[in-house]
C-alpha cells in the first residue's frame, strides 16, 4: 500500500498528533489514519489494511486499562509505536516440586 518512504512520512505526521489534523481529541482511530492517508498520499485503502500496514511497522493499539469516567482521556492514544501489551506473569511461582494449587497442604 504505501511504501517505506511514505510510510515515514506517514509517522512523521501520526507524530503530530490527531489535534494536529483538526481532530477534537487525542485518539488516533484506524478511520481517521485511513482519512489522512487518503488526504495526505490520495490512497485509497480499508481500515483492515491501515490496521495490517501499522502492525508491520511495528504500532500497536493501545487499550485503555480503566473505564472511561476512571482514565484520563489525555493519556489515551489509539494507536501507538513500539508499545506491545504483555501478559501478565503468574499469579505464582512453580517451582520444582511444588504442589498444585487444588491440592490440600501435606500433613
Amino acid at each position: 500500500m504505501l511504501s517505506d518512504e511514505l510510510f515515514a512520512v506517514l509517522e512523521r505526521e501520526l507524530f503530530k498528533g490527531p489535534v494536529a489534523h483538526g481532530r477534537p481529541d487525542q485518539t488516533w482511530t484506524l478511520s481517521r489514519i485511513r482519512t489522512l492517508i487518503g488526504r495526505r498520499f490520495h490512497k485509497s485503502c480499508t481500515v483492515q489494511g491501515v490496521a495490517a500496514l501499522l502492525k508491520r511497522h511495528g504500532w500497536s493499539r493501545r487499550v485503555p486499562a480503566r473505564r472511561a469516567i476512571e482514565r484520563d482521556e489525555d493519556v489515551v492514544a489509539g494507536w501507538v509505536k513500539g508499545t506491545r501489551h504483555q501478559a501478565e506473569g503468574p499469579w505464582r511461582r512453580s517451582t520444582p516440586g511444588s504442589p498444585p494449587r487444588t491440592r490440600p497442604a501435606s500433613r
